[in-house]
């Protein structure tokens, strides 16, 4: 049984699941608008443009979840769920994921964006491990600070590296699917890295080192033969 691995935004979703709560933030009134949307949009262009500063990005986009409570929002991300991310899903990223459960892989999905956005949509997904940002709780409250290291670039390696040990896994036979040159560091890890609707960065290096590059946009067929093991 191999470990198949999907980046979140821009990949086995159409859009960045992020950037979206923080849209639906502003459309609810619950974050000033105009400095909400500024910032967001910001963070999402310096992230692509691969200079995000992680920490500062999660001082803004974990505040929110410390000034309500608990109760509030899980209505609210119940919404934001149907209404936002349900649209976009990929169907083709459905069958991906099916082609590999079928296959008999262990599936896990590894992402920057906070667990409290992202866990139900791995749940919606059907994947059964989750690696994602942790946001503090105390008392039943977020606090608006980081549980842990962000898994975030090296981070993503670091804390799959923690998770391969505490289930006694390995990488042996693994793939991974991104669309982002912020996660070569993990593509590079794995004996089958695949290049999701790519971004230009990622592209160049996945051409330059021959790993796949696939569409889960456009409905091509999503399951690239694998090369051989690295």
């Amino acid at each position: 049984m191999a470990l198949a691995i999907f980046d979140l935004d821009n990949t086995l979703l159409g859009d960045d699941s992020d950037y979206l709560w923080g849209r639906f933030l502003v459309e609810l009134g619950i974050v000033d608008d105009a400095y909400y949307e500024e910032e967001n949009e910001r963070f999402y262009r310096e992230y692509r443009e691969g200079r995000l500063d992680i920490h500062e990005f999660l001082r803004f986009s974990l505040k929110p979840l410390s000034e309500h409570p608990m109760e509030r929002l899980l209505g609210w991300r119940a919404r934001f769920v149907a209404e936002k991310v349900e649209p976009a899903i990929l169907p083709a990223a459905l069958e991906l994921l099916r082609h590999h459960r079928e296959a008999g892989d262990r599936l896990l999905i590894i992402t920057a964006t906070n667990a409290f956005v992202t866990a139900p949509i791995a749940q919606r997904l059907g994947v059964p491990h989750l690696i994602a940002t942790e946001p503090e709780l105390r008392d039943g409250r977020y606090t608006g600070e980081v549980s842990g290291l962000p898994s975030f670039r090296d981070g993503k390696v670091e804390r799959l590296d923690q998770w391969l040990k505490g289930q006694g896994e390995t990488l042996s036979g693994s793939s991974f699917y991104s669309d982002s040159h912020n996660d070569i560091p993990l593509l590079a890890r794995v004996d089958h890295p695949v290049a999701v609707d790519p971004d230009a960065r990622l592209t160049a290096h996945a051409r330059a080192h021959g790993w796949p590059i696939i569409s889960l946009r456009n409905g091509e067929h999503p399951c690239p033969h694998p090369g051989p093991h690295r």
